[in-house]
């Protein structure tokens, strides 16, 4: 076996030895909270993250909402506002934050192990006492509508905002979830109140744990954190498809450059058992950077970007071909028509022997880099869970890539012939814009 062959399978097997996270169960109330748990004591850390389901942006009643939550949260306590509270964890190098995403919305702690109960205090108090009061929404919608008056600028956000609102029509992706500047205004306490009280409960949390902390220490956190949430109704998450239309919208502004996103259907499960396919046909197409087909036609033997990139993104609520590049003004329709000219090749022809052999090389040999930090393979852990996977999920998918043949991922990637249906959102300049 050659040298460098052996060094990382050792270095894999050493990941694997070090992975120890885990999922346990502990009882809140009348509910089984699953807990992803890996104890490492490397650094005097630890990390608590309450993860509630189905509380994202897609779970908005208003555009922007689940944002907004989040930002008044980070806000501090009513008694002690923002500077005051924010004053007390610096003081201790103590880290609070929320944050959202499209299915979850998140609640981390974070500090020394030393200063870890003094941590879990303050979270706590600022559960107990949120800064709800119309100085701190008044603050954050301040914060907020500038951050939106600053995207009206940003090509790249007009073009993705424009891609989503065409390719998931009727949709909640389709909707501005970061918000509008008139649903921001129009934001009350009440409706921030009631969307946490509704979206937030002790019985559709994750808890994600990690650092120099046992288990029953966890626990005992865990519990004096999550007996402060309410029981909420229990939502599923809708599926969302993407637009087989293959429409282009333009959107004209003031740019010297060419802004294009592209998406597509993509009729593929998040659970589906062959994800090693997916994952080697997303890589070739647009996720190799100097690797991909995309690159190569585009830019190596163009010269026409800088970048052309693109993912096979699958998570519960949808799954879409997703990619971006920009071009000059008076190349964007050949740049275009390549995007589509290369994924209509990719499906009618496959891939080659070589291109598979430099892929299986790539994602087996970087694969140690994946869990180097205990923040990595917790969210690899967390991501299994979540996602309906065993644990180890990862290492069994990479097993699956060494050994599977030219013929089972043409198969595949030929099956896929909806990634040929792109739907195309382009920021251009008018006098430039001759795309049809």
């Amino acid at each position: 076996m050659p040298k460098l062959k052996k060094i990382l399978i050792l270095l894999i097997a050493l990941q694997g030895a070090l992975m120890a996270a885990l999922v346990k169960e502990i009882d809140i109330k009348d509910s089984r909270v699953p807990v992803v748990f890996e104890e490492e004591k490397y650094l005097p850390i630890v990390s608590i993250q309450l993860v509630f389901k189905n509380a994202g942006h897609l779970s908005n009643t208003k555009d922007g909402l689940a944002d907004m939550s989040a930002r008044l949260l980070n806000e501090g306590t009513a008694k002690e506002g923002s500077v005051g509270f924010a004053t007390k964890l610096d003081a201790h190098a103590v880290d609070i934050g929320a944050h959202t995403g499209r299915e979850t919305f998140m609640i981390e702690v974070s500090s020394l192990k030393s200063e870890f109960p003094y941590a879990v205090e303050r979270l706590e108090e600022l559960l107990k006492d949120p800064n709800y009061t119309q100085v701190a929404l008044d603050q954050v919608k301040y914060q907020k509508i500038g951050w939106l008056t600053q995207k009206k600028s940003d090509f790249d956000y007009i073009a993705a905002t424009s891609l989503r609102a065409t390719l998931f029509k009727g949709s909640a992706l389709a909707r501005p979830y970061d918000g509008t500047v008139e649903s921001i205004e129009s934001m009350t306490l009440g409706d921030i109140q009631t969307f946490i009280t509704t979206h937030l409960g002790y019985n559709n949390v994750i808890g994600v744990v990690g650092g120099d902390i046992t288990f029953d220490e966890a626990q005992v956190y865990l519990t004096k954190l999550l007996s402060l949430f309410p029981k909420v109704e229990k939502r599923e998450v809708k599926s969302i498809k993407a637009s087989d239309k293959k429409e282009v919208v333009l959107t004209n502004e003031d740019t010297q450059q060419a802004y294009i996103y592209f998406g597509a259907p993509f009729n593929y499960s998040y659970s589906d058992k062959d994800q090693h396919k997916a994952k080697i046909a997303e890589y070739l197409l647009g996720g190799a950077g100097f690797g991909s087909r995309l690159m190569e036609e585009i830019r190596v033997k163009r010269g026409l970007t800088y970048g052309v990139y693109s993912s096979l993104l699958r998570t519960k609520s949808v799954s879409y071909l997703s990619g971006y590049m920009q071009t000059k003004l008076s190349t964007q329709d050949e740049a275009k028509s390549l995007i589509q000219e290369v994924v209509d090749t990719f499906i009618k022809e496959g891939i080659t022997q070589e291109e598979l052999d430099d892929t299986k090389k790539f994602l087996l040999g970087s694969e140690p880099l994946h869990t180097e930090t205990l923040s990595q393979r917790l969210h690899r852990a967390y991501n299994d869970y979540y996602l309906d996977r065993p644990l180890g999920f990862a290492k069994e998918e990479l097993k699956k890539i060494e050994s599977v043949t030219l013929d089972e991922v043409n198969t595949f990637i030929k099956a896929h012939t909806e990634l040929s249906d792109i739907t195309f959102s382009i920021v251009t300049k008018k006098e430039d814009n001759t795309t049809k």
